[in-house]
């Protein structure tokens, strides 16, 4: 069955009159505290995906994190054979330590529900069992199987899942990411920038400052010089940002520093720019003579680009939202998602989880009304025919 055959108009009202659903089920969520560096509070989020995903005729499977939190893939126990696949994607961890609720409880006031997780992204999470919920309230079968996965270690980067979310990806012929809407706009992200990081250690010569300090060579003193280079790389222009986030050095005041370190940041929108500006940090060189510089990393996530499959994807959800009322727009998002993953292997579209403001942040709330119509939408972007490759 196509989006065609779904009523607009009715999926709409549909979503609006399961608001009390959906407003308890995000509150429900977000009461059970989830930080990604505590594995063992993640199973508390999974019961109770468990059993909202029981009635709609799907079986849920804990994966086993290695140093981090289970994960929870969901499928139907008997797929439809030679059926191709549609991946939904989430994570059930968050930024917030235990003990969060007890000064950030989860309130509904004034068509918003606040809360530690609200949009990021546990109301992305129940966003997608309202959806398949519609569709079995509505009879309609999607063309494409629908595969949920909700990891347990996105906000640390996703160290043990990308391995599942690449083997997903790669089987599946489309990947929505139910990440917050970007922006109270609600955009949705049609690209991301890829991001990586360095460690930089400089060594010099330790000597006394004040008896004896041409003796020495300051690996501070030549750190500043680096980070005034590496800076000047950022290209706002181009979208590439540089940033040295954290330094470290000396032993004591009156000591020529002998070692100091530097943590750098890199944000790029290209795969290829990625690589320009890893081969350019990788080549710099000490301004003077006696220093040895030492340096590591590179471009950890690749970033979500506007290739033609996604771009395709995008062109049909913003008619899917067209017609049902929505004004739909897109942008580049700074930050990396699983989205950056699957963009790799498959047609991928991210962003498509609540509107809202405030993720990471003590304002965090979604906008009960606004995500419900993107409810809709998600409900009616699941039951698209495939759009090729």
């Amino acid at each position: 069955m196509s989006s065609s055959e779904l009523d607009p108009t009715d999926l709409r009202r549909w979503m609006h009159d399961h608001r009390a659903d959906f407003v308890a089920l995000v509150a429900d969520l977000c009461r059970v505290e989830s930080p990604s560096d505590r594995p063992e509070t993640q199973a508390g989020v999974h019961t109770r995906l468990e059993a909202a995903l029981a009635p709609l005729g799907f079986d849920a499977r804990r994966i086993r994190g290695r140093g981090t939190g289970d994960h929870l893939l969901v499928r139907r126990p008997e797929r439809r054979k030679g059926a191709p696949l549609q991946l939904l994607i989430g994570h059930s961890d968050t930024v917030w330590p235990l003990g969060t609720l007890e000064t950030m409880p989860v309130v509904e006031e004034r068509g918003r529900l606040r809360g530690p997780g609200t949009l990021d992204m546990k109301g992305g999470v129940a966003m997608a069992l309202l959806a398949l919920r519609a569709l079995d309230a509505h009879g309609m079968e999607p063309a494409l199987e629908p595969v949920v996965f909700v990891n347990a270690d996105e906000e640390i980067g996703s160290p043990d899942s990308v391995r599942h979310v690449r083997r997903l990806a790669r089987a599946a012929e489309r990947a929505w990411v139910l990440e917050p809407a970007l922006g109270s706009e609600g955009r949705i992200k049609t690209a991301r920038k890829g991001v990586g990081d360095f460690r930089i250690t400089i060594r010099g010569r330790a000597s006394h400052a004040g008896l004896d300090p041409t003796a020495g060579i300051s690996a501070i003193g030549e750190l500043a010089h680096w980070i005034e280079r590496l800076h000047a790389l950022t290209d706002l222009e181009a979208g590439s940002t540089v940033n040295v986030g954290v330094v470290q050095g000396g032993t004591r005041a009156n000591v020529v520093a002998a070692e100091a370190t530097a943590v750098v940041d890199l944000r790029v929108t290209s795969a290829e720019e990625g690589e320009r500006l890893t081969r350019v940090i990788h080549g710099m060189t000490p301004s003077r003579e006696g220093i040895r510089v030492e340096v590591e990393g590179g471009l950890r996530v690749p970033p979500l680009e506007r290739t033609p499959r996604n771009r395709r994807l995008w062109e049909a959800a913003r008619e899917e939202g067209r017609a049902l009322g929505l004004d739909l727009d897109h942008a580049l998002a700074g930050g990396g998602s699983d989205g950056n993953t699957t963009s790799l292997y498959t047609a991928t579209l991210d962003g498509l989880g609540c509107v809202g403001d405030g993720a990471h942040a003590v304002h965090e709330h979604i906008e009960i009304d606004r995500s419900l119509d993107r409810c809709a939408l998600l409900a009616r972007l699941l039951l698209l025919p495939g759009l090729g490759t």
